[in-house]
């Protein structure tokens, strides 16, 4: 089943699902792809995480279900996944601009936002550069956090933030970052900002090491601006290579961004000339 149906798929599930308890590992299941890759293409498709378009979606239901029943407020609130009135009148304002009180007196409009609908398809025009490659295990150097892939587009980068004020870039070069979910089945991953580890030298204080197993890896390369081209690939990974590819399918819970080093560049990681690398793990279908 091509990528592009997998998330239709799943979609479909959470609007007919939309008033129940909804879990990424039953939303992904309808997509027949690991929770892990399923959340992470749904964001580079869709600019949002499946949380986001959930809550979306339910604070949309229930402005329609105030200005067009009788229902109460609090019974609105529990059908759309919030358990006590306070945290659904939050939500609520922050999405609509009004109260649920002002909405149901008719003094405040409400917001739309419609189901989504994937309609991708290739059409030619774009061009990825990549290669499949072998690679024997080996291992990473660095310092590393769990974090929610609710919460991952925001805090990823406190991590590299953290890493650089610490002064420990200085030990330790910022060559990869790695997400790691090995069982591929959780709301959680583990991300990495690591280097490659020389067994020749001590570990620094404040530093861990991870190994990588051996996996053949999709490698697509960025040239570019980092902070243009990177996403951009990313995307068109989802969008684009995936669909189209016959022959491989992804094969296991990680995704690693490899980074030149930005001294190499006139203007660093904004070169035009700036050379990454994004690796995914893959096996023959």
């Amino acid at each position: 089943m091509e990528w592009t149906v997998c998330i239709s798929n799943a979609i479909r599930y959470i609007e007919e699902h939309l008033t129940e308890e909804l879990t990424t590992e039953d939303i992904a299941r309808q997509a027949l792809v690991s929770p892990y890759y399923f959340q992470k293409g749904f964001a580079m498709l869709c600019g949002f995480t499946v949380g986001e378009y959930i809550k979306k979606r339910r604070l949309t239901l229930a402005g329609s279900k105030l200005v067009s029943t009788d229902q109460k407020i609090i019974d609105i609130a529990l059908q759309c996944g919030y358990d006590s009135p306070d945290s659904f009148t939050k939500a609520f304002t922050r999405f609509h601009g009004a109260t649920p009180s002002s909405v149901r007196k008719g003094e405040a409009m409400i917001k739309a936002f419609a189901p989504l609908k994937i309609n991708l398809t290739l059409e030619g025009g774009d061009t990825m550069d990549y290669k499949i490659v072998s690679k024997a295990a080996f291992t990473i150097i660095g310092i590393s956090k769990v974090l929610r892939y609710e919460e991952a587009a925001a805090e990823s980068p406190k991590l590299w933030a953290a890493f650089y004020e610490s002064g420990k870039d200085i030990h330790v070069r910022s060559v990869y970052g790695v997400s790691i979910d090995e069982q591929m089945d959780g709301d959680r991953f583990e991300y990495w900002v690591a280097d490659n580890y020389d067994p020749a030298h001590d570990i620094a204080q404040g530093f861990s090491t991870r190994t990588i197993p051996a996996h053949t890896w999709a490698v697509f390369a960025c040239k570019g601006a980092a902070t243009h081209v990177m996403p951009e690939v990313h995307r068109q990974i989802f969008a684009e290579w995936l669909p189209g590819c016959s022959d491989y399918e992804i094969a296991a819970g990680y995704h690693i961004e490899m980074y030149g080093d930005p001294a190499a560049y006139a203007n660093g990681v904004q070169d035009d000339s700036y050379y990454s690398e994004i690796w995914i793990p893959v096996r023959q279908k």
